[in-house]
């Protein structure tokens, strides 16, 4: 008797009768976790059967590998385009109740192309490594103080790399990374899977203080940035981003100073000027605060509004101070109880510095 063996691909066939197409509405829901190509997500809800979450599990473990392909293939590409992103998570003294120490980072992240620059993945991706780099920034020694010390400290890449990637947005992982578990690598790596381009971290800074002693109540520290040329949707108070960016150390000093920071009108103010001078520093081709040709504190005061015109950032910082009321007791000399202690500025694409 003849028998005859049934095709190897009955089997498929009989799969196929249990494992339905995916349907448009499972498809469209997982491409808004993921924002995946309608073909991947196809793909990954076939191979889990329907299932959305055996779905994002089945993206994750791709990507993880597809990722790790992909970078190895677009390393060697150049990458001179981007964003330098800062993040603050803690604006120093004043900022609010229980609160008062300075917890700040400026990152550059690079790509290939604009194109990429201004995608919405990437500018999360940059959010989130600035977030990242603030958070686990290390306190400033009080002991090791002095004037040729800086706050403003650069993060070692291959140390931010290794670091568990945390969400500017909170607890809740970002929908295009997938999961809330890796690295800012792995992250990198899902980016450039995800995009199509090499990118790269090119450097990272970050400045943190504890809170100024209840026993020196007339001092305070203050953090502000700025950046220029993002062009993308409004970003919150605690980001920015752009081809051009600064974070900026600012000191208060003044006997008065916890009853001027009580008042919320004051604190207004004071942040209209912070936010000046690190748009200041952005703006202009700035050297140094002081003692250099084309210095911050030489060069005119470009505050919105007007109300410092015709004056130099230096004297419009004294005449504000005085007007505030945020004045030094000294023996001469001083400008007032504002001072800009220390800034970094970075520019997409520029030499970076040891990072």
């Amino acid at each position: 008797m003849l028998r005859v063996r049934p095709p190897v691909f009955s089997s498929l066939r009989l799969y196929s009768q249990f494992a339905e197409n995916p349907s448009l509405k499972l498809v469209a829901q997982l491409r808004k976790l993921t924002e995946v190509s309608i073909t991947k997500a196809r793909e990954a809800l076939a191979a889990s059967n329907n299932d959305v979450s055996a779905a994002l599990a089945w993206l994750q473990n791709d990507l993880a590998v597809s990722g790790a392909q992909k970078a190895a293939k677009l390393a060697h590409r150049a990458a001179g385009e981007g964003l330098v992103g800062a993040s603050v998570l803690a604006r120093g003294t004043g900022s609010g109740a229980g609160h008062g120490g300075v917890r700040a980072a400026l990152v550059e992240l690079n790509c290939e192309t604009d194109f990429v620059a201004r995608n919405a993945l990437f500018a999360r991706l940059v959010a989130d490594v600035a977030h990242t780099a603030a958070f686990l920034a290390e306190p400033a020694e009080p002991e090791s103080d002095s004037s040729a010390s800086s706050s403003i400290r650069h993060v070692p890449r291959a140390q931010l790399l290794d670091a568990p990637l945390l969400s500017a947005e909170g607890p809740a992982p970002s929908p295009a990374a997938l999961s809330s578990h890796g690295t800012v690598a792995d992250a990198i790596r899902t980016a450039m899977a995800k995009l199509g381009e090499n990118i790269v971290l090119q450097r990272a800074a970050a400045v943190a203080h504890e809170p100024v002693p209840r026993t020196r109540s007339e001092l305070g520290l203050r953090v502000a940035t700025y950046a220029h040329g993002q062009g993308g949707a409004p970003l919150p108070p605690s980001q920015a981003q752009g081809r051009v960016g600064a974070l900026a150390l600012i000191a208060l000093k003044s006997p008065r100073l916890q009853a001027l920071l009580g008042a919320s009108e004051f604190r207004g103010d004071l942040e209209r000027v912070e936010r000046a001078l690190a748009r200041q520093i952005v703006g202009f081709d700035t050297p140094a605060i002081r003692g250099e040709e084309g210095a911050l504190y030489g060069q005119p005061f470009m505050m919105p509004g007007g109300a410092l015109e015709g004056e130099t950032v230096e004297a419009g910082l004294g005449r504000w101070a005085r007007e505030k009321q945020l004045i030094l007791d000294t023996d001469g000399g001083d400008t007032g109880g504002i001072q800009v202690m220390e800034y970094l500025k970075w520019t997409v694409g520029e030499s970076p510095d040891a990072t």
